[in-house]
């Protein structure tokens, strides 16, 4: 039986059978001849969802992502340095000194994965701060994606690789030249490795690193551009900025611009978030519609479960494994 099959079989009721409605929903989207936005927040790259999401990229059913610069680059972090991370599976019971004791070994944890600081944060930040250093030698200035599609296409690491590079979903992104959209990049390993390379002489300025406001800039482009008759869909992964930067761009666009364009056409989003009205990652779907993101059609479901779980089914069953 099939991944799908399975589903379709006992995913019937209650929180399961929203995973199919919000599946054959998004299917539903592209049939119409919409396109997608897929939102990561959480620690999606380090738990491997490039092992289901990059081969949704390949077959054209993802058109944008927005993610957290976390996200962004822990996919890279795993890509050259997956043998040297280390597990976990007791990380509820591990007393400070446990933890202490992984810290002192350059251990940096993720609930139960480690990532190791010397073969994966120290070995990319000295492939940034070459990119860096050819911006500002070049006059350029580049979005942090940007510089890591550019890294990635170029084989400089390749000889590094420890994952088949086809389950980095960066790299089908780079691929396809998928527009990414990183909100508050700063808020990242890369973004304090460039303020270090700054301090440490090794850049003049921070001004190569174009900023959330001019993503939010682009964004209006593309949403307008692509949003069609039906508006562009909206797959939320977790909550946070990554989710709350771009579904703004719509009333950015009606209220303060002044323009017309369709509001988003689906939404879905995955939360373990306790639901609540005073919470924006807790919120039902309902609420975004008094904020100028959702219309009153818009199909609209919330997943309230683990995504690490839900969203490889979903993806599984959009491909029909």
């Amino acid at each position: 039986m099939s991944v799908k099959a399975f589903m379709k079989h006992h995913y019937r009721h209650f929180n399961s059978a929203t995973v199919i409605d919000a599946a054959e929903g998004w299917q539903a989207h592209l049939d119409k001849g919409g396109q997608m936005m897929v939102t990561l927040a959480g620690a999606m790259s380090t738990a491997e969802l490039g092992l289901s999401l990059a081969e949704l990229i390949r077959a054209g059913k993802v058109h944008a992502i927005t993610c957290t610069g976390a996200n962004l680059e822990e996919d890279v972090f795993n890509l050259v340095a997956h043998d040297h991370y280390e597990r976990v599976p007791h990380y509820r019971d591990l007393t400070p000194q446990q933890e202490w004791d992984l810290a002192e070994r350059g251990m940096n944890r993720v609930t139960d994965t480690c990532i190791p600081e010397g073969e994966a944060f120290r070995v990319i930040e000295q492939h940034l701060i070459d990119a860096w250093k050819a911006l500002e030698a070049n006059g350029e200035r580049k979005f942090p994606h940007e510089v890591y599609y550019e890294l990635l296409l170029s084989g400089k690491m390749k000889d590094s690789y420890q994952i088949d590079p086809k389950d980095s979903w960066l790299m089908a992104a780079a691929e396809k030249n998928l527009p990414i959209f990183v909100p508050g990049w700063e808020d990242s390993t890369s973004g304090n490795f460039v303020v270090a390379a700054k301090r440490n002489g090794h850049i003049k300025s921070l001004s190569i690193i174009r900023s959330g406001l001019e993503y939010m800039d682009v964004l209006i482009d593309w949403y307008t551009a692509n949003a069609g008759e039906h508006g562009v869909g909206f797959f939320q992964i977790g909550g946070g900025i990554a989710g709350d930067f771009p579904i703004c761009v719509v009333p950015l666009i009606h209220q303060d611009i002044g323009s017309d364009v369709p509001y988003w056409g689906y939404f879905c989003q995955i939360s373990d978030s306790t639901t609540s009205f005073g919470s924006y990652s807790g919120a039902v779907p309902n609420e975004k519609i008094t904020w100028g993101k959702l219309d009153i059609d818009t199909p609209k479901f919330i997943i309230e479960s683990d995504a690490t779980i839900v969203a490889p089914l979903i993806f599984a069953y959009l491909l029909d494994w």
